[in-house]
């Protein structure tokens, strides 16, 4: 079975259904919470970051990743590489449908990897690095040392695929942030690019200046954080320039006892003033592909 996304007009008619979960208790309320909240940052036109992490744009919530930036209902994408990556990917070629548990001894002699229950063949990856080069060679040719968000820009307006969130992020002018652009097949494909083009680098430093402005410039912030690790941290880290997001809504299945900033709640930030101690913000303890369908089907999009 191949992985297909979720469209946002296939999962409207659910309303009523989201609409029960305000009295429901336990997660449910506080998803209850989340919808409410984001209604409101978008009413009263906050500027909204958007962060996910790669595992989540091989599973079919790409979909609505997707629809989200075909509307403009956010303002800036915050992700990792593997996120670009899979994206790219998914624009020709297959994802399939596996289990948690498999012989992945056996796999790999296939030349098939797996995240969770979602299996990706290696192929996938040769057929990125064809078409990543000639975009790094565009890249070197105009300017040699770029950021990761001119990249990103790149990619998008290589693609002629409406099913990919770098596609319209191109087309609507949505910057999309990677922090941690070496970490995953672009990082290794610059590596294998730069014993040809000794000149050519990507400077994550490029980006800060646009991001703090942009956040500098906001009247009121608010973030909707799925999952955590360096995506979650740019986001509520650069907002401590203006004191801290004004909303925020975080959606994790990671657990606050290790101290991690996967795990810390959205409380944890106010501490650091990556949000205002008078923000409207709530933690949502639950699987994406489970949640976060059901809270864009309360969404006034």
């Amino acid at each position: 079975m191949d992985i297909e996304d979720i469209s946002i007009e296939n999962i409207k008619n659910n309303e009523k259904l989201i609409s029960t979960f305000a009295s429901v208790g336990f997660q449910a309320s506080k998803l209850s919470n989340a919808i409410k909240l984001i209604n409101k940052m978008k009413r009263e036109k906050a500027t909204i970051y958007f962060t996910f992490t790669a595992n989540m744009v091989a599973s079919g919530l790409r979909g609505l990743f997707t629809g989200l930036c075909k509307k403009k209902y956010i303002d800036i994408i915050i992700t990792t590489a593997g996120a670009l990556e899979h994206d790219f990917m998914r624009t020709c070629c297959r994802y399939t449908l596996g289990d948690f548990v498999m012989n992945d001894t056996e796999l790999h002699n296939k030349g098939i990897n797996r995240i969770g229950n979602i299996l990706i063949p290696n192929e996938n990856y040769v057929i990125f690095e064809k078409k990543i080069i000639p975009i790094f060679e565009k890249l070197w040719a105009e300017k040699k040392i770029i950021s990761p968000s001119e990249l990103t820009y790149e990619m998008g307006v290589s693609l002629n695929n409406e099913k990919s969130f770098l596609y319209w992020c191109a087309k609507n002018k949505i910057p999309v942030f990677c922090p941690g652009i070496t970490d995953g097949a672009i990082g290794l494909q610059t590596y294998f690019f730069k014993q040809k083009r000794k000149d050519f680098g990507i400077d994550v430093t490029k980006d800060m200046n646009n991001l703090a402005s942009i956040t500098l410039d906001a009247e009121k912030t608010g973030g909707i954080i799925l999952g955590g690790g360096i995506s979650k941290h740019y986001a509520i880290g650069i907002n401590i320039l203006r004191g801290g997001f004004d909303y925020a809504v975080y959606i994790t299945t990671a657990q606050l006892w290790d101290g991690s900033l996967s795990g810390a709640r959205s409380t944890e930030a106010i501490s650091w003033g990556k949000l205002k101690e008078n923000a409207n913000h709530v933690t949502v303890d639950a699987e994406a592909t489970i949640a976060f369908p059901m809270l864009i089907a309360g969404l006034k999009l």
